[in-house]
């Protein structure tokens, strides 16, 4: 080793066992842990001082370190992540609820971004964008070809700047363009609807900030419409999750106070947790409580929970409790199985760590990891059975995910199953003359799943899935 590469790999070595001491010192605050492995640090110093020595171009040192540490935590499971500058940012604005766009709801169609729905009073609401209008143009670049990331992020940006859509309507057989002037939207994670008289639908989309408050005010809006509710349809289908407290309150509207709704267990004291139907394990400190503003009916309203392979974390959590104290039938399909927890660790104003502390837990102690919320009624798609759901990934395809054993063999079993459904799928679609159509918008009246959670509430026959099966869990070791 030269004595540059020296000087560089010693360095590096002393400044990040610098780093890796003050956390070794912190983290022996809480637990017993095992010494820093010298050798193993003394072999990244050198990696770093060979990138900067010899590596074919300059390498910036800020973002080889950077680079380390995401390497160091993506090893760990698919959840666990750590957040630069950018991503932070992204993330802040994914759990407020708050992002500088045009507002909409989007979704892709034919290789075209769809407006699934604007969001009220957003500049493309005032634009008048409508629902199943087709973006084909953001500004001067075609969108067949991007993906729904490349869509979203072509169309966010600084506030009162300008972008330009062009529009595709198919009840009006015209493309026109729409120039939107962007601002801060706040997005609406609660939609809620009477669907006929006596019968209500609300819908979670995500568990952010703003939810449990708007939860709350749709409730009492439909108790307005309604004031003899005959039953209420929670919607959390394709609801990836977000906040604890927020899934907390959401299953304390519907339980008894004090009965537990969802435990946590990890390695460090405070992963091991019990949280309860009570204000105190929900509500933020200084805030109101908007769940007691609820009628007292709602406790005992017939209730039905639909969710799919979309439904993760927060609303496995709200279906598995709400299932477990028998206070609602889950319709729908096998959940997503995320049942890890994430804390969110800030290293310094613009960065920060989300890793893995702890396990979720049912009231009845099933562990949602890898396995999800089995429903009481499987239900199908559409009528004519389920068009995409044999595709979707859940938390078990995923590489990395936390188990409980060996699962290399249901690994490969599992992939060949998806393999040969997707096989069978495009073999299908082929021989057709034009492709799926996409599902029906979520509280439609064409909406299957949702027409059956109502013929439950009412007593009338419902068409129960006769393909879907149960995903079973890992195999389980002692821990």
């Amino acid at each position: 080793m030269s004595s540059r590469l020296k000087v560089a790999g010693w360095v590096a070595l002393g400044a990040v066992a610098g780093a890796l001491t003050t956390m070794q010192l912190q983290a022996n605050a809480r637990s017993s842990l095992s010494p820093l492995p010298l050798d193993e640090m003394q072999q990244l110093a050198a990696v770093f001082g060979l990138v900067k020595s010899d590596y074919v171009e300059s390498v910036d040192e800020k973002k080889l370190i950077n680079d380390a540490i995401s390497g160091m935590v993506s090893g760990l499971d698919p959840h666990s992540q750590f957040f630069d500058k950018k991503t932070f940012k992204e993330f802040r604005e994914g759990t407020t609820g708050k992002f500088v766009g045009v507002g909409i709801e989007i979704g892709m169609e034919d290789g075209l971004v769809k407006v699934v729905s604007p969001i009220e009073g957003s500049p493309a609401f005032r634009a008048g964008l409508k629902s199943g209008d087709l973006i084909s143009k953001i500004d001067d670049t075609a969108v067949r070809g991007m993906t729904i990331d490349q869509a979203v992020k072509k169309m966010r940006g600084d506030p009162s700047t300008k972008v330009s859509l062009t529009i595709y309507r198919k009840a009006e057989n015209r493309s026109f363009p729409v120039t939107i002037v962007r601002e801060e939207i706040k997005v609406q994670s609660v939609r809620a609807k009477v669907m006929e008289p006596g019968y209500a639908w609300i819908r979670v989309s995500q568990f952010q900030d703003r939810t449990v408050d708007d939860f709350a005010k749709k409730l009492e809006d439909i108790y307005k419409q309604e004031p003899n509710l005959k039953g209420l349809v929670l919607d959390l289908r394709n609801d990836p999750g977000g906040l604890l407290d927020g899934a907390i309150a959401i299953s304390a509207a519907f339980l008894p106070k004090g009965v537990e709704v969802v435990s946590t267990n990890g390695q460090i004291a405070e992963s091991k947790a019990s949280y309860k139907a009570d204000p105190d394990d929900y509500r933020r400190r200084g805030s109101d409580d908007p769940i007691k503003r609820l009628p007292a009916g709602l406790k005992n309203v017939p209730l039905i929970v639909l969710v799919n392979e979309g439904s993760a974390s927060a609303s496995e959590i709200v279906a598995g409790a709400l299932q477990d104290h028998h206070r609602a039938t889950v319709m729908g399909a096998q959940t997503f199985g995320k049942g890890s927890v994430q804390t969110v660790r800030q290293l310094g104003p613009e960065t920060a760590l989300k890793i893995t502390t702890a396990r979720y837990y049912t009231p009845s102690g099933r562990s949602i990891q890898a396995k999800g919320i089995v429903p009481d009624v499987l239900l199908d798609e559409t009528a004519e059975g389920n068009v995409f759901a044999a595709l979707r990934t859940r938390e078990a395809d995923l590489e990395k995910h936390l188990n409980n054993g060996p699962e290399a063999e249901e690994n490969d079993a599992r992939q060949k199953a998806r393999e040969e459904a997707r096989q069978k799928l495009e073999a299908e679609y082929a021989k057709r003359a034009e492709p799926p159509k996409p599902l029906p918008e979520f509280g439609s009246t064409e909406d299957f799943p949702l027409m059956q959670a109502l013929n439950k509430l009412k007593g009338q026959p419902v068409i129960a899935s006769k393909s879907a099966v149960e995903r079973k869990a890992e195999a389980k070791t002692s821990e």
